[in-house]
């Protein structure tokens, strides 16, 4: 399992649980997300699944967490972006918007590009391509190349 920062709150970044192509957060880190009471994004989830916005049995998903003897419950993507649009908040409205400037993106370019990620992807192109040209110009390679191994 792969931790990544999904959303920039206010309040600082979400961690949330990579798993089975998409991400997975439990009611307490939607209640941080959206600045709202637990109660609040419990009474959200139920709503979605008791208007059949979503199915609830391939959207959440018992998983075991450090320093609980029990499962906890964590919703998926699919969840967390439809209580993202229901719940009233300025949080809410910054992550409607982040979705939404997400998707629209990605509808316009074909592709949603992740800034960090690519820009990690290029330091680390960047520092293979200057051992490649290290080694091009190596003298025992330019003799190998020569023949004269």
């Amino acid at each position: 399992m792969t931790e990544i920062a999904i959303f920039e709150a206010e309040n600082g970044e979400i961690q949330v649980k990579l798993e089975k192509d998409t991400v997975w957060l439990r009611q307490e880190q939607m209640a941080e997300l959206f600045g709202r009471e637990r109660s609040v994004i419990t009474r959200h989830i139920g709503n979605i699944f008791k208007e059949s916005e979503l199915v609830e049995k391939s959207n959440v998903q018992n998983m075991h967490i450090a320093n609980s003897d029990k499962p906890v419950k964590f919703y998926n993507l699919d969840v967390i972006i439809s209580v993202g649009y229901r719940v009233k908040s300025q949080n809410g409205t910054r992550f409607r918007q982040w979705a939404t400037r997400l998707l629209n993106e990605h509808l316009v370019k074909g592709y949603t590009l992740n800034q960090q990620r690519f820009e990690q992807n290029a330091k680390e192109l960047e520092v293979t391509l200057t051992l490649i040209k290290k080694a091009a110009t190596s003298p025992a390679i330019n003799k190998s190349i020569q023949g004269g191994v």
